[in-house]
């Protein structure tokens, strides 16, 4: 999805889209489980690009990724993005009270991710998709299950948060809850759409994008 970004986004933005292993052509790899290992994986990789002004996006599980690779970035190389955005998923204080689903018996983990709209509609259509998707699912499940959020980290960018309109779960409250881990601003946008808005709302959320990074882009052409 997010390598189409580059066509439809405007042509000042270049869009480097991350593969995590045991997905598309790494699903020979396995998977992380523990936040803390994936971040310094990705960290050196990430710095080696960033030679110029960047920014992260992550939807979901990927919100909180971006989150914490902004904040070691910050304390390991003293760097951080110019603007952080985060999509369907709450803030990182604030805890997940729902009983762990990853150590439960593959029927019953099937069953609870299906409930909590953990999968899009058109995998859960088809078994054999589910089948091949579900030990990577589990893995992403215990990956957030285990993270751990260190009280106090902020950042010094600009935040902005998106959420589903009809997401059960990441309510505005829960979404908006993003302005405490910044000292600057942050913007809220909840779009239709349940969890997985950010393909039924695709064009509206690119808008978006567009319009923070054009800001950005003129201020720091204008010094």
């Amino acid at each position: 999805m997010y390598r189409s970004w580059a066509e439809k986004l405007p042509a000042y933005i270049d869009v480097f889209a991350v593969q995590l292993p045991g997905r598309e052509t790494r699903t020979r790899e396995t998977p992380f489980t523990r936040m803390g290992s994936l971040v310094q994986a990705l960290m050196p990789v990430i710095h080696e690009l960033s030679d110029q002004p960047f920014a992260f996006f992550g939807h979901s599980m990927g919100a909180i990724i971006v989150w914490e690779l902004a904040s070691q970035m910050k304390r390991q190389y003293g760097r951080e993005p110019i603007h952080l955005f985060v999509s369907g998923r709450r803030a990182p204080q604030i805890p997940d009270t729902d009983p762990p689903l990853h150590e439960l018996p593959e029927a019953k983990f099937v069953e609870e991710v299906i409930r909590f709209n953990g999968v899009p509609q058109e995998a859960v259509k088809h078994p054999e998709v589910m089948e091949w998707k579900t030990p990577l699912l589990r893995a992403d499940f215990e990956l957030c299950e285990t993270y751990t959020y260190e009280p106090g980290s902020t950042l010094n960018c600009p935040i902005t948060a998106f959420g589903g309109l009809e997401d059960p779960a990441e309510t505005h409250e829960r979404i908006a809850n993003w302005r405490e881990r910044t000292t600057k601003f942050c913007r809220v946008h909840m779009l239709a759409g349940d969890h997985f808005f950010l393909h039924t709302s695709e064009t509206h959320l690119l808008q978006l994008l567009s319009e923070e990074l054009r800001g950005i882009a003129l201020w720091a052409t204008s010094y």
